[in-house]
């Protein structure tokens, strides 16, 4: 059995959906579903069972599932290792916002744990730039938020997280059990620098163009509101901080937690941190990753 049909047959297993694994994998159905069918010959028994409701594994296909993943990850740490030996074991990481994030201090210590010898540097980025520095080559992979540009990007989402809206704690709506963009329609928003990516300004400020301060970091988002009873999109999960409070927006799409890296990457680094994200972050119910060429 190949690496590269184990990743085929794990990427199936995962969406159970062969048109979501083709699309993660970079290639098209039918020859991802040729090499599953190798591959099932190979094992001589059925590993998906294929019906009109979808895609299930079999006993056999569980047993495989297990190994495989485990095959596939040592097979990762030893390129890690070999890449350490050779003295290449660097990875630089983009963090949008907030690095104190209990799910980030959980990818560390499990890529710690698993990667001891790879020198990982962090840039905090600002919110200006959702993609952390990619496009400018200053980082190998993020940690980010979409909506953005991902042309020439390959992104995997890892969580889908309700947001609400942050307000003073004396403003007249922070009582509310919820609140509608409708609700928020004559206020002033923080919005965010001249040129910052369009798709990212348009979900944080709800679809409309706003007027309000400019900022460019978590922070100044929550000073902006205590300052100046401004208001904006933020996380539900979000510690909002003294003075203030998160109220559930109802008509807001969640906010989708994704890992990026340029389209095209080899560094075995790369794809080792991209799954430790995955498996430290992922919501069970995320898609899988997406990819595009410019």
């Amino acid at each position: 059995m190949e690496l590269r049909t184990l990743r085929y047959f794990v990427a199936v297993a995962e969406e159970l959906h062969f048109g979501r694994a083709a699309a993660r994998l970079h290639m098209s159905q039918p020859p991802l579903s040729r090499a599953i069918k190798r591959l099932e010959a190979d094992a001589g028994a059925l590993l998906f069972d294929r019906s009109s409701a979808g895609v299930s594994l079999t006993e056999v296909g569980a047993v495989l599932l297990d190994e495989a993943r485990g095959l596939l990850d040592h097979a990762d740490r030893v390129r890690v290792r070999v890449a350490a030996a050779a003295g290449t074991a660097s990875l630089t990481v983009g963090l949008l916002g907030d690095s104190t994030d209990p799910g980030v201090r959980r990818l560390a210590d499990d890529y710690r744990r698993r990667h001891p010898h790879v020198d990982v540097h962090v840039r905090e980025a600002g919110l200006a730039d959702p993609t952390c520095g990619l496009r400018a080559g200053l980082v190998d992979i993020a940690l980010t938020r979409a909506p953005f540009d991902e042309t020439g990007l390959t992104v995997q989402e890892l969580s889908a997280d309700r947001v609400g809206v942050l307000l003073r704690a004396d403003d007249p709506l922070a009582d509310s059990e919820a609140l509608r963009l409708a609700d928020l329609a004559d206020r002033r928003w923080f919005v965010f620098p001249e040129g910052t990516d369009p798709l990212w300004q348009s979900y944080w400020n709800g679809g409309e163009r706003r007027e309000g301060p400019v900022v460019r970091a978590v922070q100044e988002c929550r000073q902006a509101v205590l300052w100046n009873g401004t208001v904006g999109i933020t996380l539900l999960t979000h510690e909002p901080g003294a003075g203030l409070v998160v109220v559930p927006l109802v008509d807001m799409e969640p906010s989708r937690a994704v890992v990026a890296w340029n389209a095209g990457a080899t560094d075995p680094l790369v794809r080792s941190f991209a799954e430790a994200a995955a498996r430290a972050l992922r919501d069970p119910t995320a898609a899988g990753p997406r990819g595009s060429r410019g």
